[in-house]
């Protein structure tokens, strides 16, 4: 699409931004209620067990949902600006166009948390109990917090961060017309978030990829450096935030507010819930022996 062109498309109503930011809000809302029922027993601790891969690709779409869709909102109202842009110009503009955008992005985080699964599994499998919170599990999660904190500073954050921020270039430079043109481009912009927010993710999981409370920590990490006008500044704030937190979760983890250890009691509660408030003191016993050692299968659960 032509950069003049689309510059010259006229400005949504503002009753009409506000009801696209409104239902993206309203969206994410309802994304996060679903999260905290899906979520419900489950232990919240670094090293989860994210469950059968059904149930995990089930949650992380309804967990991107959440915490993503109020910071695409200026993609969302400058795709539908330049929808009514060609309609204006007596141009085809497919019906349902934005709908499919989000859709597209979606798809691209759901390949993402595909992905994450399959590495999550893949690294249990090979490493055994060697990073079980009894063990090295702390070490491990301090470094992935450090790595996500180095991440903020490259010229590859940098490149998707900008493409994240600037909807009017991006649109321009990937528009495609009708409803496939649409899932396409919401494809790639989701493509681009996840080039940007990757290591965020992986902070996620090294803090308790199940725990609301982490969740709402990471998504507003993403707002910040992704709706704040000061680029720089939030990029390097959320780096400095991740490097606080690696470091802490490393050496002095009890110290972290909010960060569930595997072998505290609120674990241990929740892993009894998980079974149903069992009474058998030889079972209850197996599963917090389990726990004590640093068991890092924590506290997933089937669907």
């Amino acid at each position: 699409m032509d950069l003049t062109l689309a510059r010259r498309a006229p400005p949504l109503p503002g009753l009409i931004q506000l009801g696209l930011v409104g239902m993206l809000v309203g969206l994410a809302a309802i994304a996060w209620a679903l999260t905290s029922e899906q979520m419900s027993g489950m232990d919240a601790g670094p090293g989860t067990d994210p469950g059968t891969l059904g149930f995990f690709i089930g949650v992380w779409v309804v967990m991107m949902s959440a915490m993503m869709f109020p910071s695409i909102a200026p993609m969302v109202i400058m795709h539908t600006r330049m929808q009514e842009g060609r309609r204006e110009r007596g141009q085809e503009a497919a019906f349902g166009a934005t709908t499919l955008f989000v859709a597209g992005y979606l798809v691209a985080w759901s390949a993402a948390g595909l992905l994450a699964y399959g590495l999550y599994e893949l690294g249990r499998a090979a490493t055994g109990d060697a990073f079980a919170w009894g063990n090295a599990g702390p070490y491990l999660a301090g470094a992935i917090l450090l790595g996500a904190a180095a991440y903020q500073l490259t010229p590859l954050k940098d490149v998707c961060l900008r493409h994240c921020r600037s909807p009017l270039m991006f649109l321009v430079k990937h528009w495609r017309p009708g409803q496939l043109g649409a899932l396409r481009m919401g494809v790639i912009h989701g493509g681009w978030c996840v080039g940007c927010c990757w290591a965020l993710m992986a902070a996620l999981f090294a803090l308790g990829v199940m725990s609301l409370g982490w969740m709402a920590f990471i998504a507003a990490l993403v707002a910040l450096e992704k709706l704040l006008p000061w680029k720089e500044v939030a990029n390097r704030g959320v780096a400095v935030a991740l490097l606080a937190l690696g470091v802490s979760v490393a050496f002095t983890p009890a110290s972290v507010p909010g960060l569930t250890l595997p072998d505290s009691a609120q674990a241990m509660r929740a892993m009894e819930a998980m079974d149903g408030g069992s009474t058998d003191p030889a079972r209850d016993g197996s599963v917090k022996s389990e726990r004590m050692r640093g068991g890092s299968r924590g506290g997933g659960r089937a669907p």
